[in-house]
């Protein structure tokens, strides 16, 4: 679809009711999240994109931010005919997630954060994986994708590097080039930390004990800051929404099923 006289690349999956809006990690497709797609309930519809500049979206005209790109968000979801949605964001996605909640609140009804954190304020990394996801070269060398896997996701990849090179398989060689510093930009000084308590959606938060990208700790502070918020803590890493998707695939949908009337 064409916005703001753009091409972005959209996948929408068809279900019954209000759907899920999916905010990906910085430099990936929409394809990563297929697996968990495959064990999310059919029933609940799911619209996926690629971030502008990554993928099959056009380059933006202007760089943007958190805010502008919310904005840009609410006029997918007016294209679709959606008047309401409920979001899930992972890593990067995560904090398009937290700023669409607290600019929408009338039209994001439930809130889903995955391996993410507060932004410029939060307890951050070892430098050794900030090195290491600071550039797209992951993207670019699918054998350079899969041997650092363990360093910077963590969890399940650090004993099974041929899942690395599965899960990786959509996006390494595909390099997302100005696209990824346009993303790395958009983060550049944003912080969700002070506007938390503001976010009332309920909220499911999710967090790996394994994650090296963004350390547990994280998603506690953002527990204890946003006031109807719900922990928790799987058995593995960064990329646990992928590679823990059987299980959590079950617990996402059951946090989304419709209140009863």
């Amino acid at each position: 679809m064409r916005i703001n006289g753009r091409r972005w690349r959209v996948a929408v999956r068809a279900g019954q009711g209000r759907p899920v809006l999916m905010c990906n990690g910085i430099g990936a497709r929409l394809e990563l999240l297929e697996p968990f797609l495959d064990r999310l309930d059919p029933a609940i519809p799911v619209i996926r994109f690629d971030v502008p500049g990554i993928g099959g979206s056009e380059m933006p005209r202007l760089p943007y931010n958190f805010a502008t790109l919310a904005c840009a968000l609410g006029d997918v979801l007016d294209e679709l005919g959606y008047p309401e949605t409920d979001v899930l964001g992972i890593s990067w996605g995560g904090g398009l997630a937290q700023q669409f909640a607290l600019q929408n609140p009338r039209r994001c009804r439930r809130l889903v954060l995955v391996a993410t954190a507060t932004g410029m304020l939060m307890i951050p990394a070892h430098p050794r994986v900030l090195s290491k996801m600071i550039t797209p070269r992951r993207y670019r060398d699918r054998a350079y994708a899969a041997a650092i896997a363990a360093t910077i996701y963590g969890g399940r990849l650090r004993a099974e590097p041929a899942l690395a090179q599965e899960i990786l398989h959509h996006h390494a060689g595909r390099a997302p080039g100005p696209g990824y510093a346009l993303q790395l930009l958009a983060g550049a000084g944003w912080t969700s930390l002070p506007f938390l308590p503001l976010i009332r959606q309920p909220t499911l938060i999710l967090a790996g004990d394994d994650d090296p990208i963004v350390p547990v700790i994280n998603a506690k502070i953002m527990h204890r800051l946003m006031p109807d918020s719900a922990l928790h803590i799987y058995p593995d890493g960064h990329l646990g929404l992928v590679t823990r998707a059987d299980d959590l695939g079950p617990r996402v949908a059951e946090f989304l099923r419709p209140e009863p009337e």
